[in-house]
């Protein structure tokens, strides 16, 4: 062989090694893209954000999580747990005609652009604050509801202090900046995970459209997860100057629930991009164990001086517990009930508790209520009761 020829062999083996080699470096380098970052290296460009399993209230990630920051449109989550939660409680109807006021008509931002005097129904108003983030909308629903928007707005404010939340105060119902009108990422997934347990709330953050006006007003929701995120199921987003791009969603996937929460990212989509790469990170790491669903029949207690000698206990909510993938044995449940107790017994009333443990540790405790009324037996039937017991 030729000493040009053993050069030219030589050349192309080094030419094919370098161009394998750089075809593998391509393809690691696109596999490291693709895996989930190890545990605790998660990063975000959101100024604030939080992943909750709702159940548990197990918080997975969290960067800035109770910093007060503005929450542009997300506001608008709490005034459809509001009005949502006033019409399942039988205080308004979907059918209910809404006129709007001129204090509707005024407000800039997004808006389906309501005159002065127009009617439209509580089901149209809803669904354009929950999908097409309508500033009049809120307004018009505001004055329906509670008078005038002040009056709501005191009726949001109870409600975060009823739910607990420390880092959350509203000005108004629909999130244009305002002065001392502030949320943190932790009370947003809080708000969201109350909105979840309505059915009414999560049917109208659910919907991708709708159509106002016979038709000639078409909404589509601003929540582009509902198209682009697998298991995406609810959700609200935000823009300001001042707040940035937010959004608070919900994502459900093989029974695991959960809910995102990133506040004051910089560029549009980014809100969607950074809740993606978080739900990501959750998903690929942990699992749900459901032990008893909500309404669960988990035994009996005995009724003393009552018109009926027992009543069933149920469970208040699902019973589920959030573990890291390969880490579900050694799970065990008890029921905690009392031997018995005294009439009158209120449907709903707390009669003990489903306790979850894990190596003899306690890691979930759910409330057990009584499914029915039973009340006091009267005197007579009290006495007949003894009389039949010594008889």
């Amino acid at each position: 062989m030729s000493w040009q020829k053993a050069k030219l062999i030589l050349l192309v083996a080094v030419l094919l090694a370098v161009f394998t080699g750089c075809q593998f470096a391509s393809a690691a380098a696109i596999a490291a893209t693709d895996k989930e970052p190890a545990k605790g290296t998660l990063e975000t460009t959101a100024e604030a954000a939080v992943l909750l399993e709702p159940y548990s209230n197990k918080i997975i990630y969290e960067k800035e999580s109770n910093k007060r920051l503005p929450m542009a449109s997300v506001t608008k989550l709490m005034t459809l747990l509001l009005a949502t939660e006033a019409v399942e409680e039988g205080e308004f109807k979907l059918t209910d005609q809404v006129v709007a006021s001129e204090n509707a008509w005024e407000m800039g931002g997004s808006q389906i652009y309501l005159d002065p005097g127009e009617e439209m129904s509580l089901w149209d108003l809803l669904t354009s604050i929950g999908l097409q983030s309508a500033n009049d909308a809120c307004v018009a629903v505001a004055e329906h509801i509670a008078g005038s928007e002040e009056a709501f707005v005191q009726l949001m404010n109870d409600k975060a202090k009823s739910l607990g939340l420390e880092n959350t105060h509203f000005v108004n119902c629909h999130g244009l900046t305002a002065d001392d009108h502030y949320t943190s990422a932790c009370d947003l997934a809080m708000i969201l995970k109350e909105g979840l347990k309505n059915p009414l709330f999560r049917e109208i953050t659910a919907m991708k459209e709708h159509e106002l006006r016979g038709g000639s007003f078409k909404l589509w929701n601003t929540n582009k997860m509902l198209w682009w995120y697998n298991g995406a199921d609810a959700g609200k987003t935000g823009w300001t100057e001042a707040a940035k791009y937010c959004l608070a969603s919900s994502a459900e996937r093989d029974g695991l629930r959960l809910i995102c929460v990133v506040l004051g990212t910089a560029e549009p989509k980014s809100h969607f991009n950074e809740s993606t790469k978080i739900l990501n990170y959750g998903f690929a790491r942990y699992k749900a164990v459901h032990l008893a669903e909500q309404g669960t029949n988990v035994g009996t207690v005995k009724v003393g001086k009552g018109q009926s000698g027992s009543v069933d206990v149920l469970t208040s909510e699902r019973a589920s517990v959030l573990v890291a993938k390969g880490e579900e044995k050694g799970l065990e449940s008890k029921v905690e009930l009392p031997g018995y107790i005294n009439a009158p017994i209120l449907q709903g009333q707390e009669m003990g508790s489903y306790v979850v443990t894990k190596k003899g540790q306690e890691v979930l405790r759910v409330k057990l209520v009584a499914k029915d009324d039973v009340p006091k037996a009267s005197i007579f039937l009290q006495m007949k009761r003894v009389i039949n017991s010594v008889y």
